[in-house]
């Protein structure tokens, strides 16, 4: 999965535009940044990709189906 920017120092300074001293925005700011890397987000990107691998899974199984049905057609 690819990675998302996150920009502490806006972050930080949206904390304490809203009254929070820097020292706790700071830390709220770590936290959080800590507890993103550990969260599995999909992107677009990822999400994207995931269509085109089942678009072409489902495109396989459909042709090997499309075949199956007429080996047998040919067999009968």
């Amino acid at each position: 999965m690819s990675t998302i920017t996150f920009d502490t120092h806006k972050f930080i300074r949206t904390l304490k535009d809203a009254g929070i001293p820097e020292s706790q925005a700071e830390a709220i700011s770590e936290a959080f940044r800590a507890a993103h890397m550990e969260a599995e987000v999909a992107t677009k990107t990822d999400l994207r990709e995931l269509e085109y691998r089942l678009i072409i899974k489902l495109g396989a199984m459909m042709m090997a189906g499309i075949a199956t049905v007429a080996a047998l057609v040919k067999l009968l």
